[in-house]
């Protein structure tokens, strides 16, 4: 037994760093830059919507008009949930995360989707229009059930961004909000194989439908070590309080080997260019809101870890003040991350299936080898 467990012995990556697992044409990272399908994140986030850069991850190119509209309407008619979902909403708890919640109402959406466990090219597509439509109106009837409200219809002559901030504070957004949020939504929409988008590819794998993939992605994204990081950034800025307590946190957090949230990452090494762009947004709308304290807190606590660390601030850092400021719940941070990365996580779903061959990575065993059974009475 001994000698069969060397033939599988070898090289360990821890969390498969650097190892490539699969071929893509969706994203990537090059040095500091990010692309989607060949374009910077820089571009997207300055001209694109948001249902122009779904539409570039799952088809390869950016929209004709035409493309574009029958798209927009193909989302927005299904961005309202079927009738009967209402009832989960007052049925099921909502003292819960937000992700766990979102979870269980994707669950419940493919029991009633006739196409669930339908793999061809046309059901999978389908299906993501559904789940990029539906989940910014789920994560809005959430809250909005939890706090006493009736959850809001969307408008179907409006698009994802609008409708996310209008069924989730109950007022038509200014056209600027709308687009302030709706560039976060790009920024998110997809980062390579990130752990989330691995999980929905591993799955994926299996030929398990695409539902069973994008659950697996949330529970994955859930994670403080993924998205759910930016919540816990906001965590954070509230528990230092103010500039002069920056240093002495930091100082305790480094010295007792607490990973201060929002700060490095496993591929970029020069900076996150999401991050560059949030920094902007974040110094902008923080002012606007008469909150400009959480930006300066924010920049200094960026100076203090690159200059002691010599780490740079992640996508979460800053886009965790821009949401605060916008006034999104702390708690509903990663599910506004997956209303956007669910586009991203549908497009490696069908990149998945277009090529597929089950993942089965292996394990190298450290454990003990030649033991024999004894009878329960002589152990």
């Amino acid at each position: 037994m001994a000698e069969a467990v060397k033939e599988y012995d070898g090289a360990i990556d821890r969390g498969l760093e650097g190892v490539v697992a699969c071929h893509t044409r969706i994203s990537a990272i090059h040095g500091t830059t990010l692309i989607y399908r060949g374009y910077t994140i820089e571009d997207l986030a300055a001209n694109a919507s948001f249902e122009e850069v779904a539409f570039l991850l799952w088809y390869g190119h950016l929209p004709s008009r035409k493309e574009l509209a029958d798209f927009e309407h193909a989302l927005r008619e299904k961005m309202a949930l079927p009738p009967r979902s209402f009832g989960w909403f007052h049925g099921l708890p909502t003292n819960v995360h937000p992700m766990d919640f979102l979870h269980a109402v994707v669950a419940g959406l493919s029991l009633h989707d006739p196409d669930a466990n339908v793999l061809t090219d046309e059901a999978t597509r389908r299906k993501s229009i559904r789940m990029t439509a539906r989940f910014g109106t789920i994560v809005a009837a959430y809250h909005r059930v939890r706090s006493g409200q009736w959850p809001l219809q969307p408008q179907p002559e409006k698009g994802i961004a609008w409708n996310f901030l209008y069924m989730l504070f109950g007022k038509e957004p200014s056209p600027e909000r709308v687009r302030q949020f709706d560039t976060c939504l790009i920024l998110h929409a997809d980062h390579e194989l990130n752990a989330s988008a691995f999980s929905a590819r591993v799955t994926s794998s299996t030929e398990s439908g695409i539902y069973s993939s994008i659950m697996a992605a949330i529970g994955t994204l859930k994670g403080p070590l993924h998205g759910g990081a930016n919540e816990q950034v906001m965590k954070m800025l509230l528990e230092i309080g103010s500039m002069n307590e920056i240093e002495p946190f930091l100082k305790d957090a480094l010295a007792e080997k607490r990973k201060v949230m929002g700060f490095g990452h496993r591929v970029y090494k020069e900076g996150d260019p999401r991050a560059k762009i949030l920094r902007a947004m974040s110094e902008k709308i923080t002012r606007e809101a008469g909150q400009s304290h959480l930006y300066d807190m924010s920049t200094r606590i960026d100076e203090v870890m690159q200059r002691e660390k010599n780490l740079l601030p992640n996508v979460d850092f800053y886009s965790a003040t821009v949401y605060h400021a916008m006034g999104i719940p702390h708690d509903l941070f990663t599910p506004v991350f997956a209303m956007s990365r669910v586009a991203g996580w549908c497009a490696h779903v069908m990149e998945q299936y277009a090529n597929n061959r089950i993942y089965r990575p292996r394990g190298r065993y450290d454990g003990p080898t030649g033991l024999v059974y004894q009878p329960i009475d002589r152990r």
